[in-house]
């Protein structure tokens, strides 16, 4: 529906392993961690370098949030378009999230505005329901509140406001996985490297620019901040103020992390497999350990409490995991000692315990909290692994979407024409291999005091930098993730960067190809350290700087005239409390625009919600007049917006179209040529959303419904009451464009 239109006018020796490692690391005066003067070094070198280090992450992070504002003005004209042409912009469930902070701001007081969120009768029809409870919108609610008593109504208007929020957000992230590089490789050249290749891959590292309302813009950069404060963390040589100075800054950047989005326990969940695969190879310490699974939870209870007791929370597969995994370790204390053999199957069989204690507990948990909102979820996840099955509808939406699919081999070559790839590539082979080769010394016998014979213990052999081997298996994991769901590349592109960046800057991995080459020396590592950087640098410099000049320069315009026709009419020509059908996306925007009550909307984690979502959708599948009315009214709709580009859908393949889904969980064969499972019969009735529009089909559709506004893209109809008398003809004219 929605289109951008150009816009007129202008605008010698085997490289040493742990330890020894960080002792080298040291030695070289150029190497200046960001935490370095908190040591102790107060020289002018070690203040200049590191100011210097610190203002360009600064730089980097305004350019990119300049950047990204840049395009969303280019794209949209936003300065100059009307504000319904603003809302229409904030599309599909960005929209439903923008609507409550709009919603906020338009509410008598902050208490009047925060209990019409908590008894909200607008967003379901029927059912009242408690939005801070169901839905991740606190940080909606912290910004109205922030533009109410900060004194800058009379210069910048509330959306502007929002968005320049969520693009500042966007230079937090840039300088988080630049101190991420910066500690891994002890050079704020990685630093550098990192925001560079960041901005230069825009396209997968974020999609700000055009869905700025959607959560992963919001909680990304404190997973980003937490992955930073994790990294210092396991550094050594912290004293006692400083780790708890750590350990509450993963706390709260997690505990933002898992307030803005409602997919945290997923994410959560990969991480602690991370933690959990690092206690496994002994790299980490037992208090290490212990203390990131309690930061995890501390986080993920906080925002349970602030969610009022949400039991998709107490019944997430994280809490299970991580309650499991101390349970069974607490009961092993033997788990790491013994020969290698030995340590081994312990190993296996202490996984096998965690995993089965694990989905106990979970099972128990939802018995008991009776929990069935996250089950579409498994459902994807069963689909998609040929595990379920394949005609469930709320599987086959996401299935269907290009989102939730495998990621394309396109991004990789995005990726490898900015440098980006080979350098990453590289850097993880040998990285994995070490790391290999670390957990195969870790599992031989330790001999010595009784220190070192405790697996896990805080004496254990250093065979490893802790904070490499973390960040090594964020980037596999999440890596993982994303090759198997193309969403979830967001989450690993923006670390991608950093990875690679410490891969040319890190000491460790120059020194050992230097060393392969038979050719290492202090000096020369110095020079390639600093050199090959620049180089990389000079090189995206020379070919992309043209490319992103000509970027910010095109300019566009927002243009969607259908639906603000659409919005326009709702708003002058419904009642207020009229109830709205229609899809989830569209829904969203109505919601935004016109403040009417919705029957369905896109935020899809509750059980309820999503059969209405699938009766409502019947409007587009094979139903009779009489059966599509009922339900609508049963549900309290007393209008149902039909959309073309649904009812006559030919971007996705048959068997993926809506109107196929819905085909398919009725039982009934699909449109147009191409193979049917023999369990589908045809349909006895027309489909409604074409039948309805017919003129042979007036008298059995006109005494149900009544068409009252139509144009290129929609089609509105006023769902009639049944009387047992005939009634007079509706008052309301029939409007027809």
């Amino acid at each position: 529906m929605t289109a951008l239109r150009q816009r007129k006018g202008s605008r010698g020796k085997e490289p040493p392993l742990g330890a020894e490692w960080q002792s080298q690391q040291s030695n070289c005066c150029t190497d200046h961690h960001p935490e370095k003067i908190l040591h102790g070094d107060w020289s002018w070198g070690a203040i200049i370098w590191t100011s210097v280090g610190w203002s360009v992450s600064v730089g980097l992070g305004l350019l990119c949030c300049i950047y990204m504002a840049t395009l969303h003005e280019n794209d949209l004209w936003f300065s100059n378009i009307k504000e319904v042409e603003r809302e229409i912009s904030f599309r599909t469930e960005c929209g439903l999230y923008y609507s409550y902070y709009k919603q906020m701001l338009q509410a008598p007081s902050i208490q009047e505005g925060l209990s019409d969120l908590i008894h909200d009768n607008l967003t379901e029809s029927k059912r009242t329901i408690n939005l801070l409870q169901r839905m991740n919108i606190y940080q909606e609610v912290f910004l109205s509140v922030l533009y109410r008593v900060l004194p800058i109504q009379s210069y910048l208007e509330p959306v502007y406001f929002y968005i320049y929020t969520v693009f500042s957000l966007q230079a937090v992230y840039v300088i988080a996985l630049y101190l991420t590089a910066w500690l891994l490789s002890g050079s704020w050249l990685a630093g550098t490297l990192t925001g560079v290749w960041y901005i230069l891959n825009r396209v997968d590292t974020t999609r700000v620019e055009f869905t700025i309302s959607l959560r992963e813009n919001w909680s990304l950069p404190f997973l980003a901040l937490q992955v930073t404060a994790i990294t210092c963390y396991l550094r050594p040589q912290l004293t006692a103020l400083q780790q708890k100075v750590m350990v509450w800054l993963m706390y709260v950047t997690t505990f933002c992390f898992c307030l803005t989005w409602q997919f945290n326990q997923f994410i959560l969940l990969v991480q602690a497999l991370i933690i959990y695969t690092l206690d496994c190879g002994d790299f980490l310490t037992t208090t290490q350990v212990t203390t990131m699974y309690l930061v995890q939870v501390c986080s993920l209870l906080s925002v349970w409490l602030l969610q009022f007791c949400n039991s998709m929370i107490l019944g997430s597969l994280v809490l299970s995991f991580i309650v499991a995994a101390l349970f069974i370790r607490h009961c092993q204390p033997g788990l790491k000692t013994g020969s290698p053999l030995v340590r081994l199957a312990k190993l296996l069989l202490h996984s096998t315990m965690v995993l089965l204690l694990t989905f106990t507990i979970n099972y128990l948990a939802k018995k008991a909290l009776q929990l069935r909102s996250d089950e579409h979820i498994f459902k994807f996840i069963k689909s998609k692994l040929a595990l379920g099955p394949t005609r469930d509808f709320d599987a086959s939406l996401y299935l269907c979407e290009e989102a939730f699919g495998l990621l394309p081999l396109d991004t990789l070559e995005r990726l490898a024409g900015t440098l980006l790839l080979y350098p990453y590539a590289l850097t993880l082979l040998l990285l994995s291999s070490m790391l290999a080769a670390a957990a195969l010394q870790n599992l031989r016998p330790k001999g010595g005091s009784a220190e070192e014979r405790k697996g896990g213990g805080e004496a254990r052999a250093a065979d490893f930098r802790p904070d490499v081997a973390y960040n090594l298996l964020h980037t596999l994991f999440y890596g993982l993730l994303a090759f198997s769901t193309m969403r979830m590349k967001y989450i690993w592109t923006g670390h991608m960067c950093a990875v690679a960046a410490y891969g040319v800057c890190g000491k460790e991995l120059w020194t050992l190809l230097l060393n392969a080459l038979s050719c290492n020396s202090k000096v020369l590592l110095r020079l390639v350290r600093h050199a090959v950087p620049l180089l990389v640098i000079g090189c995206l410099y020379y070919k992309f700087w043209p490319k992103l000049m000509e970027e910010i320069s095109e300019l566009r315009e927002f243009f969607d005239p259908d639906t603000v026709e659409l919005m326009t009419w709702i708003s002058t020509k419904t009642p207020k409390r009229a109830v709205f059908a229609g899809s989830m996306q569209l829904l969203a925007g109505v919601k935004l625009c016109t403040g009417r009550v919705l029957t369905n909307h896109p935020h899809y984690e509750d059980k309820d919600l999503r059969e209405r979502t699938k009766q409502v959708y019947q409007v587009y599948a094979r139903r009779s007049p009489e059966e599509v009315h009922d339900t609508l009214r049963a549900i309290g709709a007393d209008y149902v917006v039909l959309e073309n580009s649904i009812c006559y859908e030919q971007r996705h393949s048959r068997g993926c179209r809506l109107r196929d889904l819905l085909d398919l969980a009725n039982g009934h064969i699909m449109d147009g040529p191409g193979e049917n499972d023999p369990d589908l019969v045809p349909a006895s009735h027309p489909r409604f959303c074409e039948a309805i529009k017919t003129e042979e089909a007036a008298a059995a559709y006109g005494a149900l419904f009544t068409r009252t506004f139509q144009n290129k893209t929609f089609h509105v109809y006023r769902v009639k009451k049944k009387r047992k008398k005939s009634a007079k003809s509706s008052a309301e004219p029939s409007v027809s464009q």
